[in-house]
């Protein structure tokens, strides 16, 4: 009874507030006598069960495991925490802001997380899926009449093809970096660029993200069904590497080549869909694999440059790249890797009967924007590895892509003018 006397009625409720709120924003002292006088019997009673619920909570934020719920990190300030557990060097955590200019800016609040999710805003991963795919289609299309008495595919044919695997790589993307983020929702929070993705800042929850994830694969289905139904059978392996990426950063340090081996995937889908089988024409087979292994080669190489953008965070988080492993000599991998791609590309040419148009185009431009790019990338400055991580997409896919649309726009004109021929001699 007199305890209970002593908590309700003998001392008021500000008691408490005062002496908590005081010790909470003069942390400069060590102890509660500080405060100035010194307590009475009645505020030690009441003071000290905060003290210990403060200290309580500390110590199970401070060993909570990693993974055991996401959290967003948020910056301590002196009025929740004591002189010595101020951090002074470190800067102040942006809070999210949605975006005011873009796409993304017009779709409705409700829809911003998912578009968000999909990485509409950014869409340079996007773009590094596409080329592969538009790499065999032009690779291709002089094949075309191996496999039809039509002969060579038309240019409406190839852009056709191109447009359909561009909308195919824009789902697919989507979808994976959904994958991605489900995987990585205990990670990302704990990492300066991704905790304020869609999961991480928990915009939408992991349940809602998985049935998003599901329609963009239903999505990515029905452009896949547009294809020749051989596509169908080449494109579905994909999906386990597309699963398996999240899963490698955790046991090796070369996630970068598992990720490699999935974004190429579109190097070979463009001889199925111009209907040149594989299996039946040997040079279609050696280009379709020297093409694929270059993409592998690029993809290592341009994930390398931005995987250094976080190695810092990576470190800490306990997350595996290959900018990791090899940080010291990562100008001599590049280069390597780089010679690795315009060799394999060189033989996907030469096993088609490629023209100087592709090698002098795509080999050669190749060779000068990858060495531009390694000598010039500073990957000390995340702003210059992202920079060329998004501009050097479309400058060495560009180069490359050039190359061989115009031999293939060389071969396509030669051929029609072989078959005028006959019809003039016929008509004189």
């Amino acid at each position: 009874m007199f305890s209970h006397r002593l908590l309700t009625g003998l001392v008021p409720r500000r008691t408490f507030s005062h002496t908590t709120t005081r010790f909470l924003t003069k942390p400069s002292c060590s102890s509660p006598p500080c405060l100035g006088s010194r307590p009475s019997h009645q505020s030690k009673a009441l003071t000290k069960p905060r003290l210990l619920s403060l200290e309580t909570l500390h110590n199970y934020h401070t060993t909570k495991p990693l993974l055991s719920q996401p959290e967003i990190p948020t910056t301590p300030t002196s009025a929740t925490l004591p002189t010595s557990a101020v951090p002074s060097s470190d800067p102040p955590l942006s809070e999210y802001v949605p975006p005011t200019t873009g796409l993304l800016s017009r779709l409705p609040s409700s829809w911003l997380p998912y578009a968000e999710l999909a990485r509409l805003d950014k869409p340079t991963g996007s773009y590094y899926l596409f080329f592969p795919c538009l790499f065999s289609t032009l690779l291709a299309a002089p094949l075309a009449n191996t496999a039809a008495a039509a002969g060579m595919a038309s240019p409406a044919t190839v852009i056709g093809t191109s447009l359909l695997f561009f909308s195919g790589a824009l789902i697919m993307r989507g979808a994976g970096c959904a994958i991605n983020d489900l995987w990585d929702r205990n990670l990302d929070p704990h990492v300066t660029r991704t905790r304020l993705r869609p999961i991480a800042r928990r915009a939408i929850t992991p349940f809602q993200g998985l049935v998003f994830t599901g329609s963009q694969l239903l999505a990515g289905l029905a452009v896949l069904l547009q294809f020749p139904f051989e596509c169908f059978w080449y494109a579905t392996p994909s999906l386990l590497f597309v699963a398996c990426y999240p899963l490698a950063k955790r046991v090796t340090y070369y996630p970068q080549f598992v990720l490699g081996l999935t974004f190429s995937w579109g190097a070979i889908m463009g001889f199925p869909a111009l209907g040149v089988d594989l299996l039946a024409n040997s040079a279609a087979l050696t280009a379709a694999g020297c093409l694929y292994t270059s993409n592998i080669a690029w993809t290592v190489l341009y994930d390398m440059i931005y995987a250094h953008m976080d190695i810092k965070d990576d470190a800490k988080a306990g997350i595996k790249s290959i900018a990791l492993k090899h940080d010291k000599e990562t100008k001599q991998v590049l280069t390597g890797l780089a010679v690795a791609q315009i060799a394999l590309l060189a033989g996907a040419g030469a096993a088609v009967g490629a023209g100087p148009a592709f090698f002098i185009g795509s080999c050669g431009g190749a060779a000068l924007t990858l060495g531009y790019m390694i000598k010039k990338v500073n990957l000390k400055s995340v702003k210059d590895c992202w920079w060329w991580f998004v501009n050097g997409c479309w400058i060495t896919g560009g180069v490359i892509s050039m190359g061989l649309a115009a031999d293939y726009l060389l071969k396509y004109y030669e051929q029609e003018k072989q078959e005028k021929k006959p019809e003039e001699l016929e008509s004189a």
